[in-house]
């Protein structure tokens, strides 16, 4: 080559990378996805959670005696009741606040800045709050079908599957019923939302600057376990509410009454019943959300062929 061409050559600017720069836009539906997964993992834990939350004062069974209690009566299957329900609900309540939270946060994300931490709870919140009405339905549902093998058998709704107990719960009890404790509901999904999402996000940052982890598996467990843990604790006064309301049976509390009678009879410690089968329930389940989720990303990324 002579040396005027490899002049020529040199002078030649390199080849731009034409790949789009800032936050990649993720399907809306991958946050109900990874929950799904995480649900089919997790859900005997969530109902000996129900169970304990449910059962009688008088009755004081722990978390490895409710297991037995369960799988001795209604057999290793009955650990799996309402499934389809908390499926459903998966579907409708984490596909909707995943997905705002998601939409919104990479809306407000740029390439040289991203969301501060209290912007971040406020987005969770909000779409907290959205998911929390759009799965009560599913969340009466799931209640019920996991709390139904406790009641005496003249009280059992015995509904087939989630969409026979919609069927049922809309024909026999009203629509209204669908929407039985939306509003505990809905605090508790914006609190789990904001504790569990948000915490998710500022763990992950944290580790990825101050450790010498990188953006893995290492990483993606320890923050969602972190993240479990806020979430549980910060959760549990309200889900223990939510559980009581929903599994009711004929006359309907007003939220004041049943704080009343709940601390009349049981102390302040009902704040906190079912707080180790619910953090175990829960941190495993926040972890493979999150797991699932990643690796739903990574697989995206890899497909379009776009930077991380």
């Amino acid at each position: 080559m002579s040396a005027t061409a490899a002049k020529e050559l040199a002078m030649v600017p390199p080849k731009q990378n034409t790949q789009t720069k800032g936050p990649v836009k993720y399907p809306f539906w991958f946050g109900g996805s990874a929950s799904s997964f995480a649900a089919c993992v997790t859900h005997p834990l969530d109902l000996v959670k129900v169970r304990l939350q449910t059962q009688p004062s008088g009755q004081r069974l722990n978390m490895v005696q409710m297991f037995v209690h369960v799988a001795k009566h209604n057999g290793i299957t009955g650990l799996y009741r309402g499934l389809s329900a908390s499926l459903l609900r998966q579907i409708t309540y984490s596909t909707t606040r995943f997905g705002v939270y998601e939409q919104i946060k990479t809306y407000l994300t740029t390439p040289t800045s991203s969301p501060s931490m209290p912007t971040l709870i406020a987005i969770a919140s909000t779409s907290g709050f959205m998911g929390g009405i759009a799965g009560n339905p599913a969340d009466v549902l799931n209640v019920r079908m996991q709390h139904d093998a406790a009641l005496p058998p003249d009280a059992r709704r015995n509904y087939k599957n989630a969409i026979d107990g919609l069927i049922r719960m809309t024909r026999e009890e009203g629509a209204a019923t669908l929407f039985r404790g939306v509003w505990p509901n809905s605090m508790r999904a914006v609190l789990m939302t904001a504790s569990q999402l948000a915490s998710y996000d500022g763990f992950k940052s944290v580790i990825l600057e101050y450790t010498p982890l990188k953006d893995g598996l290492g990483t993606h467990f320890a923050a969602s376990l972190a993240a479990g843990f806020v979430a549980t604790t910060v959760c549990s006064p309200v889900d223990v509410i939510k559980t009581r309301v929903m599994s009711a049976h004929g006359e309907s509390k007003s939220l004041t009454k049943l704080l009343v009678d709940i601390n009349r009879l049981e102390g302040f410690g009902w704040m906190f019943r079912g707080w180790v089968p619910s953090f175990i329930r829960l941190g495993p389940h926040t972890i493979a959300t999150f797991l699932f989720l990643e690796q739903h990303k990574k697989l995206y990324r890899k497909l379009k062929d776009v930077d991380n």
